[in-house]
């Protein structure tokens, strides 16, 4: 018998939500016992695929196309579809509604979720009763969850595309330069703060140093979060409303050579330059899930530098990556650490200094990520949602 799933979030090649939803939708298509739809809108402008893959993905559009536009007709109120519903969930465990602007359910709900606050709010209980489980994107998120009395709860971490994360030779765009990867959506919770701090006295002390940045924030308010901290120089603004990163880097007292900002990169083209980098710097303050990004880098075998805490604590096993230990709590924020900028620039240099270990971390951390990929991701799913 073939299950029907919704997966009720968008599709994109631009953010880690959207990233999730489209290879789910890729590890499903060929799957006969699954037939797969999304009920929002797929935006061929926010995904890059190859050919082949469009052609996979023929009969997950059609399929989306028919259920969006049943769902369009409806009144907006609360739907229950004959189909297993996979909800994204954000903070408080709240729901996005369905095309229709009202609630959608399936037969069974199960709420998938990647939060970013220790306690929950009296909200999330109210919740959890149309959901048959919660699955976690981290083991912290799990714990979380459990400490809550939430009945059933599943760890699923996300996962990588071996096909595209992987070592490989780089291309030496940057000969004779230490290049650092920065990535992940602008503000305070992703901690590029801190990799302003720690950069500005690495890079005063070796100019060949270069940062790559990936950063990006569509929304002003969010993105300035980031100043609170007051670790670095405010954030400044475009006339568009954009964060301005090569401002911001400047007015931090970092030269335009020594920074490189690649704003918003879609997903299938970040392994080749993952690959320049000769490290990675990820000093976040609260990850829900397991840090996509930092996954992807360490799955093309460059040697990150995470901060032990959250969701990345599932990626700081032996040897995988150089955890930053010293994680100070943020009253203001229950659950959220701090980095000490300290031991960021130490970690730095010892990536700098020690290439051999460099390497074997690089080696280790693609090891442990070659097992944790979108296939086994889809699989555990599927076990859960044709267990209920």
């Amino acid at each position: 018998m073939t299950q029907r799933v919704v997966i009720h979030w968008g599709l994109s090649s631009l953010h880690g939500w959207g990233v999730y939803g489209l290879n789910l939708a890729l590890a499903w298509a060929g799957d006969q016992a699954l037939e797969a739809a999304t009920d929002y809108e797929i935006a061929p402008k926010l995904i890059t695929l190859d050919p082949l893959q469009w052609r996979a993905l023929a009969g997950f559009r059609e399929r989306s196309a028919r259920l969006r536009a049943q769902l369009l007709r409806q009144s907006a109120e609360p739907i229950t579809v004959n189909a297993v519903v996979l909800a994204a969930l954000g903070n408080d465990l709240q729901p996005q509604p369905g095309p229709h602007g009202g609630a959608l359910s399936g037969r069974p709900s199960f709420g998938t979720i990647f939060f970013e606050r220790e306690a929950l709010g009296a909200k999330a209980r109210e919740t959890l009763a149309p959901h048959a489980a919660i699955i976690a994107g981290s083991s912290w998120n799990a714990e979380v969850l459990r400490a809550h009395g939430v009945p059933r709860v599943e760890l699923v971490p996300q996962g990588i595309d071996p096909a595209l994360f992987h070592p490989a030779p780089r291309r030496g765009l940057f000969p004779g330069r230490f290049v650092v990867f920065s990535g992940g959506k602008l503000e305070a919770r992703k901690g590029q703060d801190n990799v302003i701090a720690a950069w500005r006295i690495f890079a005063a002390r070796h100019p060949d140093a270069l940062l790559i940045s990936a950063w990006h924030n569509h929304w002003a308010a969010s993105a300035r979060s980031i100043d609170a901290s007051r670790r670095a120089a405010p954030l400044p603004f475009r006339a568009d409303g954009a964060p301005d990163s090569a401002a911001w880097v400047a007015a931090n007292g970092i030269g335009a050579e020594q920074f490189l900002d690649l704003g918003v990169v879609p997903n299938a083209l970040m392994p080749a330059i993952l690959r320049e980098a000769d490290a990675a710097l990820f000093p976040n303050r609260c990850e829900g899930g397991t840090n996509l990004v930092a996954m992807e880098a360490m799955a093309c075998g460059v040697p990150c530098i995470l901060s032990a805490n959250t969701g990345h604590l599932d990626l700081v096993q032996d040897g995988t990556a150089l955890a930053l230990r010293d994680q100070r709590p943020i009253p203001a924020m229950p659950g959220w650490r701090e980095s000490n900028i300290e031991e960021i620039v130490a970690a730095l240099e010892t990536l700098y200094t020690d290439r051999a270990r460099a390497a074997e971390i690089g080696a280790a951390g693609a090891q442990l990520l070659s097992g944790l990929t979108w296939a086994r991701t889809a699989a555990e799913m599927k076990r859960i949602i044709t267990a209920s």
